[in-house]
Order: C-alpha cells, then sequence, then structure tokens
C-alpha cells in the first residue's frame, strides 16, 4: 500500500495547517504546498523524515567510501599532525 499524498496551494495550507496537521500524524498523508501552481514543500509524518535523513546517511558514506577506494594519494595521519604542528 503506497503512502497517500494531497497536494494543497499555500493560501489554503496556511489557513488549514490544523486541519492538515492532524491528517499527517493521524492518518499519515504526505501534504503536498503548492506556491504558484508549483510544488513547494511538504509535511510528513517524522518517521518519514527520519528515513529520508538514513538515506542520505548512507548515500554520504556510500559517496566518502567510493572517494576513498579511488584516491591513491593519501597522506598518513601522523604525518598531518606534524605538518600542522599537532
Amino acid at each position: 500500500m503506497g503512502k497517500r499524498r494531497k497536494a494543497v496551494p499555500f493560501t489554503q495550507a496556511r489557513s488549514r495547517l490544523s486541519d492538515l496537521f492532524t491528517r499527517v500524524v493521524t492518518r499519515r498523508e504526505r501534504v503536498v504546498i503548492e506556491r504558484h501552481g508549483h510544488e513547494r514543500a511538504a509535511i510528513v509524518p517524522v518517521e518519514d523524515m527520519e528515513a529520508l535523513e538514513r538515506l542520505e546517511d548512507q548515500l554520504d558514506v556510500a559517496a566518502a567510501e567510493a572517494a576513498l577506494a579511488e584516491s591513491d594519494d593519501r597522506i598518513p595521519w601522523e604525518r598531518v599532525k606534524k605538518d600542522l604542528g599537532l
């Protein structure tokens, strides 16, 4: 079952924030806020935001690991400390 999603114009979202908040919390809907006909922001359950943040962290780690794997010009930590006078 997919997540329910509702698009709402900004002016309507502003006047119905309490109702939209309740829908997000109780029905686990995702509310997309539109302005000038374009999707600009969203109100989502905290669990969805946390899942997105975990995914971003995983992608960041994967990108860092890939960058390290490509690099042959590593400088030993002891040399970096010495060069910096630490």
